[in-house]
């Protein structure tokens, strides 16, 4: 099987977006814009052994390549329209595309974005997905946008993707949850999309609460001050907390994909009513400041906040 007949049998599916004009099978796409709407672009890349275990399921893996890059353009309050995929692999093996393919078109249809190009090439495997979106003019939500005096806030929970790969790491069997927060991470992409008319600024949490809060601190020139008691965690985050008093992991730990955002705080009882009509959990856990200084209270650690390099 060549490069062309794997893309044939695995990845051209038919789009559902009228918008999509030319998608997979030709030299590139072509797909429409709605008028006074700018595009928004994310591309992510999943490595072998760097970002999932060499054991993860295909179907694992197709679905978090998905998400992340969602993640990214929920953060900037956008919609998400299609994307391309780039696939690196060590050598053809159908059962293992069979349910990567699958996953992947389940995923795309369960969020409503089309696969419309990409590329295949030979080597250590590695998922590479450019997500593309759709947002209004002067509508996007940036990380300079935070204000001296703005809440921050928190969606989700925090910490319990590293909880599982601390526990995989040291030989434990993590649960169902805990998996499910690693591995398929949600999206948040309605709650995204409606900051953009309350948010002053974003971004999401891959890296760590710590690390990626600061991106925002530093593009928008100001200082903050989080309480780590008020950050919100899961049932067994909370329980080993309380066992360990190690507040590193919902504070440094990476692959929450929830969002961080800031906004003034006459928009508090608008985000509680947001909160509560996607039945999504927002958390108020510190507030800006003019100090150009990250203080955590109750938290002496270092940084251990993931880094490429």
């Amino acid at each position: 099987m060549n490069e062309f007949d794997l893309i044939q049998s695995y990845f051209n599916w038919q789009s559902t977006d009228p918008n999509v004009l030319l998608g997979v099978g030709d030299d590139a796409a072509l797909f429409d814009l709605e008028p006074d709407h700018q595009l928004v672009t994310s591309t992510d890349t999943l490595v072998e052994d760097i970002h999932f275990f060499r054991d993860t399921s295909p179907s694992d893996i197709a679905y978090k390549s998905l998400a992340v890059n969602l993640s990214d353009i929920a953060a900037m309050g956008a919609v998400a329209k299609c994307f391309t995929l780039s696939l690196t692999l060590p050598k053809i093996n159908h059962d293992w595309l069979k349910e990567f393919s699958a996953s992947l078109k389940k995923a795309s249809r369960l969020y409503n974005v089309n696969l419309i190009g990409g590329d295949t090439t030979k080597g250590p495997l590695n998922i590479t997905i450019t997500m593309m979106g759709s947002i209004k003019k002067g509508k996007s939500i940036q990380r300079s946008g935070a204000r001296n005096k703005d809440d921050i806030y928190i969606s989700g929970d925090l910490g319990t993707a590293a909880l599982c790969l601390k526990k995989m790491n040291e030989g434990i069997k993590p649960s169902l949850n805990e998996l499910n927060k690693l591995n398929r991470p949600i999206p948040r992409l309605e709650l995204g999309s409606a900051l953009k008319d309350l948010a002053s600024s974003c971004i999401d949490v891959s890296d760590g609460l710590e690390q990626d809060l600061s991106h925002i601190l530093n593009s928008s020139d100001v200082g903050a001050t989080i309480d780590a008691q008020k950050l919100p965690l899961g049932e067994e985050l909370s329980q080993y907390i309380k066992e360990t008093n190690d507040w590193l992991l919902p504070l440094c730990g990476g692959d929450d994909y929830e969002l961080c955002f800031t906004a003034d705080k006459a928009s508090s009882s608008k985000l509680k009513k947001l909160s509560e009509t996607l039945n999504i959990r927002v958390t108020k856990i510190g507030s800006i400041n003019a100090s150009n200084e990250l203080k955590i209270n109750g938290y002496d650690g270092s940084s251990a906040s993931y880094k490429h390099f």
